[in-house]
């Protein structure tokens, strides 16, 4: 039994001591209450709280890795409807080449051609816009990252698109270097040419000029071939390098390709001439004399001018004819002769260019035309006279060597851009089903979280019925503990 004192209230100290442990867990109910956590403090639970923390760090990992994957499915979609443009110009291509590759067709196959390089360009255009050219935002490996592990390499899905084998524009499919026009100029006058450049050890790595005479100039429009990192037998970058200078040198329309014999051959929709010059480790045999664009009917000859009088001959074909007169004025020189002749020529779709030598000169159509000399001159600008002139290479060739070669590459385009649709398609389903994963954590981690952190409502409400009727008990205790020390007075009356 304990003594009675005044000094020491122990009862008032055990009250206040309670007093204390009720208001703190008053106040830790209410703030789990009011917060909807359990832990709401490191003290609440370290080691629950440390767990909660790494789901709470995966969650939002994986919330920006859905958003990741996300964006990369956008991306890949971009990409995909522009392969499937591209795979409708193909189709055209196709058809092109088909009706070009027919020996009963009857029609211009350089209006064939035309259309088709023009469509070689849109493919490079769109190609380049989804970023699946040479060097493109997309011609690469797509790394996505998504998270959901600990392992870097488990955390990200890959899309590899890069590499020469993911490149859809034009150089990329094979069909840069391919045409559907007729036989085009081989460089087979004077020194015959003798590079092949289906030989798959040929060098053509060398510099090398091509001269080419087209209407617009009697001088020639020297196009430079460069080699420099063309690895033996790699004509398919050599003829891109060949085509991009030729591009560059304005001749819209001529194109560069192998014929069926394996040589250089230059062919294009509107008249030319063109002749190679001397080279080592070039596309054709240095020396070689020029060619015609023999896909075209064509005159050709060699002018000494008129001196005095005037010739005259008519040119004709189906939209009409044309009389020319020449004079000394208007033909002294084959410059003078051909803006004379071309000024004339043009409304009915005739051209006339020079020669190698820059001394002769060839009619050029895409259709079949005739000359007649009615009056001769002093000198001449058409050899022979009075009378009509027999044409050479009175028609295009009939052969379909360059269409159906570019019927193969177009297969063969077809067959690489359904591996590039497979990749992109294939990338699309895996980012979907990392998504439908990532979401699938994020709804587990979450579930793992709140069983630590949260609080229970229910239990908690409880709690603070409990806190509130302990407080209430403990005051009322401390009230009689404290009111205890007043029995000491009676003892003193």
């Amino acid at each position: 039994m304990s003594s009675l004192t005044i000094q020491t209230n122990i009862a008032s100290l055990i009250a206040q001591n309670n007093l204390r442990m009720n208001n703190l867990f008053q106040q830790q109910t209410i703030t789990r209450l009011t917060s909807g956590y359990r832990i709401n403090m490191s003290g609440d639970d370290a080691a629950g709280l440390a767990i909660a923390n790494g789901y709470r760090s995966s969650i939002s990992e994986l919330t920006q890795g859905v958003r990741n994957a996300n964006d990369g499915v956008s991306t890949l979609q971009i990409v995909d409807g522009g392969l499937n443009n591209i795979s409708t110009i193909l189709d055209r291509l196709k058809t092109l080449a088909t009706q070009s590759a027919s020996g009963t067709f009857s029609g211009d196959r350089n209006t064939l051609n035309n259309e088709y390089q023009t469509l070689l360009g849109e493919i490079t255009r769109q190609a380049s816009n989804i970023g699946l050219n040479a060097g493109g935002t997309n011609n690469t490996t797509l790394n996505v990252y998504i998270g959901g592990t600990t392992n870097i390499s488990n955390a990200q899905v890959t899309v590899n698109l890069s590499g020469a084998a993911n490149q859809v524009d034009a150089a990329g499919l094979g069909l840069s270097n391919t045409n559907v026009a007729a036989a085009g100029t081989e460089l087979t006058v004077g020194v015959a040419n003798a590079v092949q450049l289906n030989n798959t050890v040929g060098n053509f790595s060398g510099t090398q000029t091509f001269n080419f005479y087209v209407p617009t100039s009697a001088s020639p429009v020297a196009v430079s071939y460069v080699g420099t990192g063309v690895a033996n037998g790699d004509s398919t970058t050599a003829l891109s390098k060949l085509n991009g200078a030729i591009q560059a040198a304005g001749l819209t329309g001529i194109t560069a390709s192998i014929a069926a014999d394996g040589r250089l051959q230059f062919s294009g929709g509107g008249a030319f001439a063109v002749q190679a010059q001397a080279a080592a480790n070039g596309l054709a045999t240095g020396g070689s004399g020029a060619d015609v664009n023999a896909g075209l009917y064509g005159l050709h000859g060699a002018i000494a001018g008129v001196t005095a009088g005037t010739e005259t001959d008519v040119i004709s074909n189906a939209q009409g004819a044309v009389t020319l007169n020449f004079t000394a004025a208007n033909a002294g020189s084959l410059a003078n002769m051909m803006a004379y002749a071309n000024s004339q020529l043009n409304a009915i779709g005739i051209s006339v260019t020079a020669d190698s030598a820059g001394t002769g000169f060839s009619v050029q159509s895409t259709t079949n035309f005739t000359v007649n000399q009615t009056a001769a001159g002093t000198g001449s600008v058409f050899a022979g006279g009075v009378g009509a002139k027999a044409l050479t290479n009175a028609s295009p060739t009939s052969s379909g060597a360059s269409a159906t070669a570019a019927i193969a590459q177009i297969n063969a385009s077809v067959a690489q851009l359904g591996l590039v649709q497979g990749r992109v398609g294939a990338g699309e389903n895996d980012l979907s089903y990392a998504i439908n994963l990532a979401n699938s954590q994020i709804s587990s981690f979450s579930a793992a979280q709140s069983r630590i952190r949260d609080a229970d409502m229910a239990a908690e409400a409880a709690n603070l019925t409990k806190a509130q009727v302990l407080q209430q008990a403990s005051l009322a205790a401390m009230a009689q503990a404290n009111a205890a020390p007043q029995a000491v007075l009676a003892l003193l009356k």
